[in-house]
């Protein structure tokens, strides 16, 4: 073909699995040279991953800036490289965020490449084990405690992972909780009808199995400011590690299974808070378009339900049940705000609670902090995700705070390994700030009439 190559969108131009016209491999292709067109001219996203210095560099140094002759190889390691951060469809000039008429998203082709890519040659060994944390969760509970053991402490055990399912040596894994959120919640007498409550609670996986803790935390804060919590059994993954592989049938079996448990809550009238905002983003932005057509009316009526936790309860500031009256504080906090909070546009209200605690003053990181899901995790994302997530860990430390806070938790997993300091979910500062001996700083006695 000669001639320029086309800014406006391509008749193969579809973000949508339902469409014929998204699994064909020549209206695939025309995207992804207008893409790659648009995207060299701009050069707006060289400092987010390593798919555009890669995309960049094929086009200058092998191909005399004709993003036509980037081959095939080329094309796989420039999208191998996207671990679906999100920001460059953040910042882009060019997206259907910004009513722009060329209607780019770079993350959507990306996951359009790899469904193909999937459909075609099926799904790896390492992609069907991490894009199903539940069923990993429930083979290492059953283990009794063996397969945490084995992941911290057996280089042996570690290096089979490596070659059987391609997991890095050196990362350091999710530990699994001997007893799940749900069993909690089901204890705490918070599992009942759909119609009590103002809120439902989405706890996520890595809630669900790694950290059961936040979830108990976000329960006590959201009941603190009379704000009735309830829960549901035999909610699943949200998806998005299944998705990452381009693994379209466990996405929508995954979601599928959380519309079933959730859509009666949303017809009570209740918000879904979900705890990790990478599944909040799958709720609130990918299932109306990924879930099967028939799913697609109750999707949509599920992603206007959900919310961020911190995102609800800052809604609720200018009420007299707010809860303001916290006993201690952890004074100066270093505030990561996550790459998929961000992409929801909803802003950093978590870093915003915090300033309500007496003596809070953070300080705000928006750097990309690597983890991105399983990318960390594989042997070839690991040494890259440290390196991209170094300027994140920089300015967290240059921030001189003794407590560091971030909404996701699996950033926070990045943190604990590779800045030496694991920061503390907003909800939960918030959970010890109203105790006397959360922090060692006391909150002095306000008088009467006092913020």
């Amino acid at each position: 073909m000669t001639g320029p190559i086309p800014y406006s969108p391509t008749p193969g131009l579809s973000y949508d699995p339902s469409d014929n016209v998204y699994w064909d491999p020549q209206g695939l292709a025309d995207e992804i040279d207008r893409t790659f067109e648009i995207c060299q001219g701009c050069r707006m996203c060289f400092k987010y991953c390593d798919s555009f210095p890669l995309l960049f560099s094929f086009v200058d140094d092998h191909h005399d800036g004709d993003v036509r002759g980037i081959t095939d190889d080329e094309t796989a390691r420039v999208f191998d490289a996207c671990f679906q951060c999100k920001l460059c469809e953040v910042q882009c000039p060019y997206s259907a965020r910004d009513n722009h008429d060329f209607l780019l998203d770079f993350p959507k082709l990306v996951h359009r490449y790899r469904a193909q890519g999937t459909r075609r040659q099926g799904v790896g060994r390492r992609e069907r084990l991490l894009g199903d944390p539940d069923r990993t969760a429930r083979l290492a509970r059953a283990s009794g405690g063996l397969a945490d053991a084995l992941n911290r402490r057996s280089r042996v055990h570690r290096a089979f992972l490596e070659r059987m399912v391609g997991i890095h040596p050196d990362k350091e894994l999710p530990r699994f909780a001997r007893r799940t959120f749900t069993s909690w919640a089901t204890s705490e007498g918070l599992v009942g009808k759909p119609a009590d409550g103002e809120v439902v609670l989405f706890p996520t996986c890595y809630v669900e199995h790694n950290d059961p803790e936040v979830g108990r935390d976000t329960v006590a804060v959201l009941a603190r400011n009379g704000i009735g919590v309830t829960c549901e059994k035999g909610l699943a993954c949200c998806g998005m590690p299944a998705w990452e592989s381009g693994d379209l049938e466990t996405l929508r079996t995954k979601a599928a299974t959380n519309l079933d448990r959730l859509e009666p809550h949303v017809a009570a009238g209740k918000a879904v808070v979900a705890i990790n905002p990478t599944c909040s983003m799958m709720l609130r932005q990918e299932y109306p378009q990924l879930v099967e057509p028939t799913d697609r009316g109750r999707a949509e009526a599920l992603a206007a339900a959900t919310v961020d936790p911190s995102e609800y309860l800052w809604s609720i500031r200018d009420e007299k049940r707010f809860d303001t009256d916290f006993a201690s504080t952890p004074g100066r906090v270093s505030y990561h705000a996550p790459c998929h909070l961000r992409s929801q546009a909803v802003g950093f209200k978590g870093r915003d609670l915090l300033r309500k605690i007496p003596g809070v003053k953070p300080a705000t990181t928006m750097e990309c902090c690597g983890h991105d899901g399983t990318f960390a995790m594989s042997t070839e994302g690991f040494e890259v995700s440290v390196r991209i997530g170094r300027k994140a860990f920089d300015a967290m430390a240059d921030a001189d705070a003794e407590v560091w806070a971030t909404d996701c938790p699996l950033a926070a997993l990045q943190f604990a390994q590779h800045a030496q300091r694991r920061p503390m979910h907003p909800m939960s500062i918030l959970a010890r700030a109203y105790q006397p001996d959360g922090f060692p700083t006391p909150v002095e006695s306000r008088r009467p009439g006092q913020d």
